[in-house]
């Protein structure tokens, strides 16, 4: 009873199974009411923007000058209180994941709301599905360091949070968890699938029942009339990658003009917030609409309803629409506002596929084509060619229309646009943000043998630490002396941050003028020594490093260590070393051929015919056959020329007879000629 006691004591725990779906619970319904919270901040925003756009003279006047005040506003918000604010949210939370654990401040999620209401309310063009990504990840971060739990259920529960935000926002909680799946673990990792699962559904059915069904699109059934309406929707693919490659590529082109704006920052959002008010003009006077509802700002949602629901519209304005919502979108989020890709790029598939049917419906004949049903197919193609997410874009739509007629053209359209596009470049529209941060996302595969070593057991010593007063000069001769590329800054004993080779000669070289505490990378990337030696490697790749410092796990400033690349090396041969050894004992177990023969281990004696001999020289029993040598770590398969030493481990196949002639054979005591083979 006491044993069954204390399995129901650690389950219901916050770290056991149950603890922890109860707290994914928890998180999926804050991020259901976070979803809520936002929306309800950018129509606040929104309506504000429309009582004054009203108030000023002139039908377009207010864009020029709302659109660049909002998106300073929120560039503003960023760069004073939380630079991780800025831009999509994607990329943020990945980044989080990365390098840091999945750690996430806890002001971003308020910031982030803030941030977003100004940029989208004030017509900025850019989505609300990215931000509450980050607002989700954030608040699942904040709830699991709060709960104590340890470093994976971070990461889940911080999955789980981003999962949560797209189930929130499309009432999609499938998708919401293949997008946290696919594109921020990128990976399908049954650890974290539960977690994900239940926050999703709780965020989705919280945000429902707060907003109501006004967060998605129309339900609208379009079932396949003619199995040959499949070669145009192929079509439609293909122009899914060509939209999704200038969406990439126009992306790229405004964040590195926006770097020209260094030494004027404010300048930025200003220039950039004009463009993407020129743009909400250009497509009023495109679609002679109304200039207080321009299509290509905001996050366009309305217009993609009446996509879908009709698609009826000029094809060359739609296609016009479109290449001017990748303008604005592009100029958004250059700007260092804060918005997302997600929503802009279902508009762009929209408009382009609801174009495609329009222009080919006169000339088809063979069924009636439905632009609806075009602009849904395009708007699964283009985001899976922007963000490398076939399956989310796929069930996304799915679950938007809840019915199977267009599972084929999905299918067709979003797998075709996703494999072309990987031929043009396998970036993404968030690992394109990743690498401008300085971070490359790394596919765990083989390095997933580390996860059986942690840091503790081989990182180095800390045998030089350089002090925030020591000059260039001082720390030149010390890096020389220790033969290290980087060493870490201490004060009284508490990790300031990294010096490196490259920082002294980014400062100018050795002098006596600058000192280690100005040339330092401040505040650096750290693990414990109970992390796995795979999360230090993960994280070494990603930044570009070649050492990490290793602080205790009660203390995150007290340095312990230092992980280096040697100890990477360290580490692979001992997780290899384990791993070969229990899989030749897994493969002892199986391959019992017969009663005759077997696998058996016998260690090289010192002084015996086989110590300082190679295999060649060694006469051994006929009926045995050398299978492997370990030595210390490292593992050798025998030839010819391999020479034994004395305390290798050898494994070997044979009868029972030949495993005692052997064993007689390796007694010291008896090296004669016929032992050694003459």
């Amino acid at each position: 009873m006491r044993a069954r006691f204390e399995l129901a004591r650690r389950a219901l725990a916050p770290g056991g199974t149950a603890g922890l779906m109860a707290v994914a619970v928890v998180v999926g319904a804050l991020v259901g009411v976070a979803a809520f919270v936002l929306v309800e901040g950018i129509d606040l925003v929104a309506d504000l923007t429309g009582e004054a756009a009203e108030a000023l003279p002139g039908d377009w006047v207010w864009m020029f000058l709302l659109v660049p005040a909002g998106l300073t506003a929120a560039w503003w918000l960023a760069e004073r209180f939380a630079p991780e604010v800025a831009g999509d949210g994607v990329p943020q939370v990945t980044a989080a994941l990365i390098v840091n654990g999945g750690f996430v401040r806890r002001r971003v999620a308020g910031l982030k709301i803030a941030a977003t209401s100004l940029t989208v309310g004030a017509g900025g063009s850019a989505g609300r599905e990215g931000p509450i990504v980050q607002i989700g990840s954030a608040i699942g971060s904040v709830v699991a360091r709060w709960t104590g739990l340890g470093e994976q259920q971070v990461r889940s529960l911080v999955a789980a949070g981003a999962g949560a935000g797209i189930g929130a926002s499309f009432n999609a909680p499938i998708a919401g968890m293949l997008f946290a799946m696919e594109v921020i673990l990128g990976g399908f990792h049954v650890r974290h699938l539960n977690t994900v699962v239940v926050a999703s559904v709780s965020a989705a059915v919280v945000s429902r029942s707060l907003v109501g069904a006004e967060l998605g699109f129309p339900i609208v059934k379009y079932p396949l009339a003619d199995p040959r309406e499949l070669l145009a929707y192929a079509v439609v693919g293909l122009l899914a990658v060509a939209a999704g490659y200038l969406f990439l590529r126009s992306l790229d082109a405004f964040e590195r003009l926006g770097e020209r704006f260094g030494r004027v920052p404010w300048a930025l959002p200003v220039t950039f917030g004009l463009a993407v008010a020129a743009t909400g003009a250009a497509s009023v006077w495109l679609e002679d609409g109304d200039a207080l509802a321009p299509p290509v700002l905001g996050t366009g949602h309305e217009f993609v309803g009446f996509l879908v629901g009709s698609g009826a519209g000029t094809w060359w304005v739609l296609a016009a629409l479109a290449g001017l919502k990748i303008v604005a979108t592009s100029a958004t989020i250059g700007a260092r506002a804060s918005g997302g890709a997600f929503a802009p790029s279902l508009f762009v598939g929209a408009a382009l596929g609801s174009a495609f049917a329009v222009v080919l419906e006169p000339v088809w004949g063979f069924s009636e084509l439905r632009p609806g049903a075009f602009a849904l197919v395009g708007m699964s193609a283009v985001f899976a060619s922007v963000a490398r997410a076939p399956l989310t874009a796929i069930l996304i739509v799915f679950e938007i229309t809840q019915d199977y007629g267009l599972v084929l053209p999905l299918m067709l359209a979003t797998t075709l646009a996703t494999l072309l596009t990987d031929l043009l470049g396998r970036e993404s529209v968030y690992t394109m943000a990743l690498g401008r941060m300085g971070i490359r996302k790394v596919q765990r595969g083989d390095v997933d043998v580390l996860d059986t070593v942690t840091v503790g057991t081989v990182m180095s010593p800390v045998v030089a630490a350089i002090p925030r007063s020591a000059t260039l000069r001082e720390v030149q001769v010390t890096l020389d002396g220790s033969r290290h590329h980087g060493l870490p800054v201490v004060d009284d004993g508490r990790l300031l941050g990294i010096v490196t080779v490259t920082d002294v000669l980014r400062a100018g070289g050795p002098s006596d003028e600058v000192s280690a505490g100005d040339a330092m990378t401040p505040d650096p990337v750290c693990v414990t020594p109970d992390s796995p030696a795979s999360l230090a490697l993960e994280r070494m790749a990603a930044l570009g490093v070649g050492r990490l410092p290793v602080v205790a796990v009660d203390d995150a400033k007290r340095l312990v260590g230092m992980f280096r690349r040697e100890d990477a090396v360290t580490a692979y041969h001992h997780a290899l070393g384990s791993h070969v050894d229990t899989e030749l004992h897994r493969h002892r177990l199986r391959a019992r051929v017969g009663p005759g023969a077997s696998f058996f281990t016998f260690t090289v004696p010192p002084g015996s015919v086989a110590d300082g001999r190679t295999v060649g020289e060694v006469a051994w029993p006929d009926g045995c056959t050398l299978v492997s040598i370990r030595r210390g770590r490292q593992v050798i398969v025998p030839e010819g020329d391999t020479r034994l030493a004395a305390g290798d481990t050898v494994t070997a196949f044979g009868t029972p007879a030949a495993e005692n002639r052997l064993q007689l054979r390796l007694d010291p005591t008896r090296i004669t000629a016929e032992e050694l083979g003459h």
